[in-house]
């Protein structure tokens, strides 16, 4: 549990964890993020080990999840490294696998697809970049080194080193924002 937690520190900039980090993280210059994956790392860590002490963690990951808007169970499975950019609208499923080292932007979710040929959660490979508002669905498979851009919606297997990208936008009409932005009457 010491080295997932080294490592999702390490990913922003600190070599160890001690008290003074710690102070910094959670007051003195506040990161949502490792303040969140903090809490995480120990619910899932005395989840099973102590229960007093995981109802405290508990208690504060439940406040870090709300505060921040980071929808995370604590029974996902996340590798070492996980670097979580900006804070809200992080949703992932319990059941969903993420590999190390990888990068959540705000806006995204990891879902369940409850009916069809890829019913069921995805798997996360290593390395993985999940841009701002992404959708990853279904039994599916992300490789590892694989880019996914904004706003993409992902329902199939990617490879190793693959980029994802939403369409590009798309002029559709040239009325304007016409009843869309009203300035104030003289």
């Amino acid at each position: 549990m010491l080295q997932f937690l080294l490592a999702d520190y390490q990913r922003c900039g600190h070599q160890k964890v001690s008290l003074g980090i710690l102070m910094q993280v959670f007051w003195w210059q506040p990161n949502p993020g490792l303040k969140f994956l903090t809490y995480f790392r120990l619910t899932q860590h005395y989840r099973r080990k102590n229960r007093l002490l995981f109802f405290l963690f508990y208690l504060g990951w439940r406040k870090m999840k709300f505060k921040y808007g980071f929808d995370i169970s604590y029974r996902t499975s996340i590798g070492k490294g996980l670097y979580i950019g900006h804070f809200g609208g992080i949703v992932i499923h319990g059941d969903a696998v993420i590999g190390d080292y990888c990068n959540l932007s705000q806006g995204m979710t990891i879902g369940v697809l409850n009916r069809g040929k890829n019913a069921g959660v995805p798997t996360i490979g290593d390395r993985v970049f999940m841009g701002p508002n992404c959708v990853i669905l279904g039994r599916i498979r992300l490789g590892n080194e694989v880019l996914v851009g904004a706003n993409a919606v992902v329902t199939f297997d990617v490879a190793d080193k693959a980029v994802v990208a939403a369409p590009l936008a798309t002029v559709i009409s040239h009325q304007g924002t016409t009843h869309y932005v009203v300035p104030p009457t003289q």
